[in-house]
């Protein structure tokens, strides 16, 4: 009976080793969703570059696939990865901006820096980013023509990126 005792903790030893050597291999950028295979979720905000003009989730369905990327003027990740959306925008993807929890100037932002997004809602609350799972900025969601999540990417999007992990997926839903 002793003996059995001594084996318990040496079993909850090895379970949460084994648990932490699984970890060891995880993508912390791999945060997942339970967004993926649903439609955006339905949003009616205000334009960031026009306040006056409410955009709703069927402005964001292009019948195209899209870029959906999360952002601010507060994120210097955001700032980082801003040069390389311009560049896919000007080789013709598809980019919507999601303007999230803004404190800043987001229009003189895009102004001094460019703008990639067709259009771009702001957030300024956080609605559509907690209904989209956002844990900060920059996030980016890629959607097919039919305005439904494929794919989630967290972090900044640099050449790397693109070419290995977003670029196969954008083809491919073009293909479709």
């Amino acid at each position: 009976m002793k003996r059995a005792l001594l084996l318990i903790p040496l079993a909850i030893f090895l379970v949460v080793a084994g648990f932490l050597y699984k970890g060891l291999f995880l993508d912390p950028r791999d945060i997942g969703t339970t967004m993926i295979g649903k439609p955006l979720p339905a949003f009616s905000l205000p334009s960031v570059e026009d306040p006056a003009r409410t955009l709703t989730t069927a402005d964001f369905n292009p019948g195209e696939p899209a870029l959906v990327n999360v952002w601010a003027t507060w994120c210097p990740t955001c700032r980082a990865e801003h040069a390389m959306l311009n560049r896919l925008a000007g080789q013709g993807v598809a980019i919507y901006g999601i303007n999230y929890k803004e404190t800043g100037d987001a229009r003189r932002w895009l102004s001094e820096l460019g703008n990639p997004y067709r259009l771009n809602v702001a957030d300024p609350q956080g609605s559509l980013g907690f209904n989209l799972g956002v844990y900060g900025a920059p996030e980016t969601f890629l959607i097919d023509k039919n305005g439904i999540i494929r794919h989630k990417y967290v972090g900044a999007i640099d050449e790397r990126v693109w070419r290995q992990q977003l670029a196969p997926l954008y083809q491919e839903l073009l293909e479709q």
